[in-house]
């Protein structure tokens, strides 16, 4: 079993404007986790969690219901995998 699980997320619902970035950033960064996280045009989130597997399973629950504002219809894992990140970041809109 790996040590490191890296999973590609998204997350429909009332997720922008609701402070869901920074929650999802100061949530990994607590936790220790690595990767990624941005807004989507089509009003979605996205994030890449990278770290020990249960935390980034704690981590993908907390997604479920996000910060106080949101309501989160769907959190969606699109892949699992590799990668190599060194911390955690806020990326630009895509």
């Amino acid at each position: 079993m790996s040590t490191v699980r890296t999973v590609h997320v998204r997350i429909e619902g009332r997720v922008q404007g609701v402070g869901y970035r920074a929650w999802v950033e100061r949530q990994a960064q607590e936790m220790s986790l690595t990767g990624w996280v941005r807004n989507r045009r089509d009003k979605s989130v996205e994030t890449v969690l990278q770290g020990a597997p249960e935390l980034v399973s704690e981590l993908l629950k907390k997604c479920e219901r996000g910060p106080t504002d949101a309501h989160v219809t769907k959190v969606e894992i699109l892949g699992e995998g590799v990668g190599a990140y060194s911390k955690f970041e806020v990326l630009p809109t895509a």
